[in-house]
């Protein structure tokens, strides 16, 4: 068997040197040491084209509805609708549900992004504005937020909070992933 020696020390340390930079340059890739997903993986997980297949309500009184959700329209009208989520961040929701006050085959576009509250200042979140026609998303201020709970290859979960009085409610949207 035929080894190659390395003549100087030189060589292995620049090896040995440039795997430790090439390691240093991926840790922006690396999850938080808390082992919760980065925004970038959370992005990665969330972007695609997926069905909204369910809305669930968790602590919510039964004397307590909700009459429209991101100032659009009723949870129901938003069964069934198809969130398009490209890398671009820039979005739509097309609903299909019918019903009294819902537009089935409307379309609202939006842009979306993972909200990052800095370190230690609380979770990453899914974040939307609405974009209406001649708007430029950096001009909108206003937006929404929900909770990410889960993603995978085939499902999202995401949670948005409802203030209820003394107590908080929660919205739990389950998501099927078409594309």
């Amino acid at each position: 068997m035929n080894r190659t020696k390395f003549s100087t020390p030189i060589v292995p340390a620049m090896i040995a040197a440039f795997a430790v930079w090439l390691l240093a340059g991926c840790t922006t890739l690396r999850s938080p040491a808390d082992g919760s997903p980065t925004a970038l993986e959370w992005k990665n997980g969330v972007k695609g084209t997926w069905l909204l297949t369910s809305i669930d309500k968790d602590h919510f009184p039964p004397e307590y509805s909700v009459k429209s959700l991101f100032e659009e329209a009723p949870p129901e009208c938003f069964l069934q609708s198809t969130w398009h989520l490209p890398a671009n961040g820039m979005g739509q929701i097309r609903f299909a549900s019918e019903g009294r006050l819902c537009a089935p085959g409307a379309v609202r576009n939006i842009q979306w992004s993972i909200y990052n509250p800095g370190r230690d200042q609380g979770e990453l979140q899914f974040q939307l504005k609405k974009i209406y026609p001649g708007d430029h998303p950096k001009n909108v201020l206003t937006g929404y937020r929900l909770d990410l709970a889960y993603a995978d290859q085939e499902t999202l979960r995401m949670v948005m909070d409802v203030p209820l009085g003394n107590t908080t409610g929660k919205l739990i949207f389950n998501f099927r992933k078409l594309q």
